[in-house]
């Protein structure tokens, strides 16, 4: 077996970290990918390493993005929490208080918490849209606010694949006046001089890698659903190839449209690691912090198909996803991508690829140098 080059640098104690993820690469498990973790605010792991495409013509280099996928919405749930401890939005509040269409169809009771934590009963659009509708953001988020509930909203877990970054993402704009990717540029990525962008400048398309799609039969779509999880899966179709447009990649979709790496994702994130604070700057306070671990709904979730347990825009960890530390929250994106961070440790990683497999909440490749992590810390 051949030994992949691996960039960056690792922590001596977390030697075991660079050995998983050259791993990944040396068995074909990932093409290209990159890891990082922070400690205290400190970046402590940053990896990358293997090719940015499938004909290994470019190589995975130190500020190579790609489309995380739902990792895109632990970046829309912060950008929503920094409002929140602003104090210029309200989780209990009605939707309807900012966004007064909203109230259509019996969602006048239907609060942002809901929205935050996939129990609003909008997991999908039931006007039929097409894949370029995605692009099109007055236009979702008018058939969302005009639909009614699935479910009874605040009851169930529910998946909001596509539709849960249209709905805070357009709160977010009735309270601001500014897009969401806008305040997140301006107010957490920009400060923070971190490389993840939700609305990505043509500027900067040639470091995005390509993603390539899961096996036949391990997509999105394939095998039996219920009507729920087809709906959400197939209105529209999930398109990986899409994520290779200009299209794409300039839209604003906060749920899915992310583009960034395994550093940009784990810096971020000292923010809710590290008590509000990153870079030196105080963002957030600890308190508004903690409010993404406020347990919101859990129960069989009904697009999934699987247990979930959600706070304020994050998985909390329960039977079904054990982790070391309690106050830990964590997505991952379909394909593989994650983020973790663990508020009792103070660390925070992320993990972001291209060679996808079948999930939609992160996989083992990312898990296993998570664990190597936990086990460094503990040594």
């Amino acid at each position: 077996m051949t030994h992949t080059t691996v960039g960056g640098f690792v922590q001596d104690r977390f030697a075991g970290v660079r050995d998983a993820f050259r791993a990944n690469l040396d068995s074909g498990a990932d093409l290209g990918a990159s890891f990082a973790a922070t400690v205290e605010g400190e970046t402590v792991v940053d990896l990358w390493g293997g090719w940015a495409d499938e004909a290994r013509t470019r190589p995975w280099e130190k500020d190579t993005l790609v489309n995380v996928y739902s990792t895109t919405k632990t970046m829309t749930a912060l950008t929503a929490l920094l409002l929140a401890d602003r104090g210029e939005l309200d989780f209990d509040a009605p939707v309807a208080r900012y966004w007064p269409e909203f109230a259509q169809n019996g969602k006048s009771a239907v609060k942002v918490s809901h929205l935050m934590s996939h129990s609003a009963g909008l997991s999908g659009w039931k006007e039929p849209i097409s894949k370029e509708d995605l692009y099109d953001w007055d236009k979702v988020t008018a058939l969302l606010a005009g639909q009614a509930p699935y479910w009874e909203p605040g009851t169930k877990p529910g998946y909001h694949a596509l539709t849960q970054g249209y709905l805070v993402g357009e709160v977010v704009r009735r309270i601001t006046g500014r897009s969401l990717g806008t305040v997140f540029r301006e107010e957490i990525a920009g400060p923070l001089g971190a490389d993840f962008h939700i609305g990505l400048p043509a500027s900067e398309d040639h470091r995005v890698a390509d993603l390539i799609p899961p096996p036949p039969g391990g997509a999105i779509g394939d095998g039996e659903q219920s009507e729920l999880t087809a709906n959400m899966s197939q209105n529209p179709g999930v398109d990986v190839l899409a994520t290779r447009t200009r299209a794409w990649r300039a839209a604003e979709i906060p749920a899915a449209g992310g583009q960034g790496n395994a550093r940009s994702i784990a810096e971020i994130h000292v923010l809710l690691a590290n008590g509000g604070v990153a870079k030196g700057k105080r963002i957030l306070s600890e308190a508004g912090c903690r409010k993404a671990l406020e347990l919101q709904v859990e129960g069989h979730d009904l697009v999934l198909g699987v247990p979930a347990r959600f706070g304020l825009g994050f998985g909390l960890p329960g039977a079904h996803m054990p982790l070391p530390n309690p106050n830990t929250i964590y997505w991952g994106g379909y394909g593989g991508s994650l983020a973790i961070i663990d508020m009792d440790a103070r660390v925070s990683f992320g993990y972001a690829m291209n060679r996808m497999v079948p999930t939609t909440t992160g996989d083992m490749r990312a898990l296993g140098m998570a664990m190597g992590m936990w086990q460094g810390l503990a040594g």
